[in-house]
């Protein structure tokens, strides 16, 4: 007759604590540390938040008013070309006042970009009743460009169908936004949630 093997119990191990264990003194330190330095990081991005201008009382703006000058998105234009709308017509309905549509060369290089697809669209927006800003800063990118010039100069009514550009935009207060929908221009005056439409 053989010797019986003997097995070891499963999981008969001393059991320890762990270095990285909630319960021990040293670990609830570090998390209320941690806590406390959220709090202050907090507490200064709240203090660190832009100057709103004196212009603007609640939600109205009163450096906007006719004749209104309208910051126009790539595609703004490409969109009121695909839904037939003539542009200064549409913004003067919308508006119900004498619009001036103006234009970034930002906004130009990237019509120039997209190539013989969007040739009208360049055509319109080297009409001569658009208003041609210039750009002193490096680089294209018509988005930054427009979201820099409405943060410094809120005189502006920005024509965009981009919905990540309108996002950012609405984060600057008194500054309306203007879209397509349903084959017409429709307006949002109030950046901060409420929307009145034309």
């Amino acid at each position: 007759m053989g010797k019986a093997k003997q097995t070891r119990k499963f999981a008969a191990v001393k059991r320890m604590i762990k270095p990285s264990d909630p319960r021990l003194k040293d670990n609830i330190e570090k998390a209320a540390k941690k806590a406390q330095k959220e709090k202050i990081a907090e507490e200064k991005k709240t203090a660190a938040q832009t100057q709103v201008s004196s212009s603007l009382f609640l939600s109205h703006n009163t450096d906007l008013g006719p004749p209104y000058r309208v910051l126009v998105d790539t595609n703004f234009i490409n969109f009121s070309i695909q839904n037939k709308i003539e542009l200064v017509q549409g913004m003067m309905d919308c508006l119900m006042a004498k619009c001036i549509p103006t234009i970034t060369d930002c906004v130009m290089a990237e019509l120039e970009k997209l190539g013989p697809k969007y040739r009208l669209a360049l055509k319109i927006a080297k009409d001569p009743r658009f208003d041609r800003l210039k750009c002193d800063h490096s680089g294209t990118y018509a988005d930054d460009c427009l979201v820099q010039r409405v943060s410094q100069a809120r005189c502006y009514v920005v024509a965009t169908c981009d919905r990540d550009l309108r996002r950012r935009i609405r984060k600057v207060p008194g500054v309306p936004l203007m879209y397509v929908v349903k084959h017409r221009y429709q307006i949002e005056r109030l950046p901060d949630g409420g929307a009145a439409f034309v």
